[in-house]
């Protein structure tokens, strides 16, 4: 049983990961409030990370656990085609933590951190029954002085993905099912799940475009597209509804060639329909977008793993492959 864990040697770990002096502070930790260098305007985002919610202790490492706490919030700056510069942690930790798997933990979160230049501004931590996780990030808009936001489809408009599709929720199935000996048979699916990549050089590029032209919508897919979509379709204010759908809606065409062939192994071993699993899988930390039909082509050249996925109607309700979706939900905390 390793010694009960102390708020000192904590803070002495994680300094030993991430240096109090950085590009993007002008003051770092130590202090009541960090100071940032922010000379345009910020982008702000927060996420909770929670053992037994979010990820398992059981198949994730240390590494894994640091790694994606943070891509998840990177992912956000992504989508709303910000460079991130800095970001906030703060922990609940069980008293009896290993500090090995603290040190492990902090050293993946610092290299992910250190690859994108971001600074370590403070936190604060706390004892917990399990692990909780809680990290606020900023980033600054393009030098274009574009921010890519939800609003925007017009119908008309070019829907499209970047990145892989329902690759995670296979990831996590197995994982849920066969613990780590998953990631012999289903190696980019458990990677998927538990190191996601996040998008930053994709949503950059899709601000940079948007300079000239009308930008893009984008969000990054946390929950699916049979969820994600209609959040996309109706972020200028008009609210879904199952009974009464009201448009924008959207034709989508996504065929099984598209999918990764882990996702279409683990729907045919279990008489699925790999394109529902892929609608409905949630954490694939992809971005989903619209644009201009004349921006389309010089995306689909300029983007890499850009895929023009289908068109913005005017009338409600979402098409796939000729299907409706309004039967696809996709992922939601509450829905027990």
């Amino acid at each position: 049983m390793p010694p009960p864990c102390s708020e000192d040697v904590v803070l002495s770990c994680l300094a030993q990961h991430f240096p109090l002096a950085h590009a993007s502070l002008l003051l770092g930790r130590g202090d009541d409030a960090a100071l940032l260098k922010a000379g345009r305007p910020l982008c702000v985002s927060s996420d909770l990370f929670l053992e037994d919610v979010h990820f398992r202790r059981s198949y994730f490492t240390p590494e894994e656990a640091g790694h994606k706490a943070l891509a998840v919030n990177i992912s956000d700056m992504a989508a709303c085609g910000a460079q991130p510069f800095a970001f906030t942690l703060c922990l609940g930790l069980p008293p009896q933590t290993d500090m090995v798997w603290l040190d492990a933990f902090y050293s993946s979160m610092a290299e992910l951190a250190d690859k994108h230049g971001i600074a370590l501004a403070g936190g604060d931590i706390a004892a917990c029954e399990r692990v909780h996780i809680a990290i606020t990030i900023w980033g600054g808009i393009s030098p274009s002085g574009v921010f890519l936001g939800r609003s925007g489809s017009v119908p008309g408009d070019c829907l499209f993905v970047i990145g892989t599709l329902g690759l995670a929720r296979v990831g996590l199935r197995m994982l849920e099912a066969h613990g780590r000996s998953a990631l012999r048979d289903w190696p980019c699916a458990c990677a998927a799940h538990l190191r996601p990549t996040p998008q930053i050089d994709a949503g950059v590029m899709l601000a940079r475009a948007g300079a000239n032209a009308r930008p893009p919508a984008l969000m990054d897919i946390s929950d699916g597209i049979a969820r994600d979509l209609r959040r996309l379709l109706h972020a200028d204010g008009a609210q879904y509804s199952q009974t009464a759908p009201q448009g924008p809606g959207a034709v989508i065409r996504l065929p099984e060639r598209l999918l990764h062939s882990e996702v279409r192994r683990c729907a045919e071993d279990n008489k699925q329909d790999p394109v529902r699993e892929a609608l409905i899988g949630g954490e694939d930390y992809a971005l989903l977008g619209s644009c201009a039909p004349d921006m389309l082509a010089a995306l689909k050249t300029a983007v890499p793993g850009f895929t023009h996925i289908g068109e913005v109607t005017a009338e409600p309700g979402i098409l796939c492959n000729d299907e409706p979706l309004e039967d696809l939900h996709g992922f939601d905390h509450f829905d027990f």
